[in-house]
């Protein structure tokens, strides 16, 4: 429960990285572009992500079960992990406006509780007339690659504003 209101408290949203939120729009994107943000990933926040996605596997949840498990420890939802991603992308790049056309994701290693997770985002490609971007994302933990992917998006644009 959160101190001052009494209702649940919900997951950290303060930043973890200096870049300003927003939108950037399509023709203001180029190749190379790249935006990140940190979190460390805390069990309340496995257990909120357990209760709004429904999945329960105890692996994420019950330290006796994990123990016995290939990771020998609780992990994080691979997905918590990947929605960290999505935030650069609704936040920061392109940021507000832009619509998920499409992700592809290998989860390369277990995130744990405590973990501080690095997520990075970079424009591979631009196509300005139909406003998509292909976007190379990735996750890691110290230095290791624990996600790798892509995405392509709708980005916003000034001429609909």
């Amino acid at each position: 429960m959160g101190p001052q209101t009494g209702k649940p408290a919900m997951l950290d949203a303060r930043p973890h990285d200096n870049l300003p939120r927003g939108t950037i729009c399509i023709e203001d994107l180029e190749i190379g572009m790249m935006r990140d943000l940190s979190k460390t990933i805390t069990d309340r926040d496995i257990e909120l992500f357990a209760e709004i996605s429904t999945d329960r596997n105890p692996v994420h949840l019950d330290d006796a079960y994990a123990q016995d498990t290939i990771f020998e420890g609780r992990i994080a939802h691979g997905m918590l992990t990947a929605g960290l991603v999505s935030a650069i992308i609704g936040e920061q790049l392109p940021g507000h406006g832009a619509i998920y056309m499409s992700q592809n994701l290998k989860f390369l290693a277990p995130v744990r509780p405590g973990d501080q997770v690095t997520a990075e985002v970079t424009v591979t490609d631009i196509d300005y007339a139909k406003r998509r971007v292909a976007l190379d994302c990735r996750c890691r933990v110290g230095n290791t690659t624990v996600l790798k992917g892509d995405a392509l998006v709708l980005a916003p644009s000034r001429k609909f504003d």
